[in-house]
């Protein structure tokens, strides 16, 4: 087993960077859950959109997605943002 004396491996740019990609992840996969149920289907080119946006957009997203009725507001939210 390695053993690394002292060394808080949360504090290490991997542990970081890997942490930041998995809720980057797990909060795309919740967004647009939501806004399959909400909308229904999206399309491919919106899907791979929305996979993309840093966390701090897609936490936007997911507050005005509760005040959109169409897609055409999500359209709208994706090009202004």
């Amino acid at each position: 087993m390695l053993h690394l004396p002292d060394v808080d491996l949360k504090q290490t740019r991997f542990y970081q960077d890997v942490f930041a990609e998995g809720r980057q992840l797990g909060e795309a996969a919740l967004v647009l859950r939501l806004l399959h149920r909400r909308l229904g289907p999206l399309t491919p080119a919106q899907e791979t959109r929305i996979q993309t946006l840093p966390v701090t957009e897609l936490e936007t997203l997911g507050e005005a997605l509760l005040d959109f009725q169409t897609i055409a507001d999500l359209t709208a939210w994706l090009q202004q943002h």
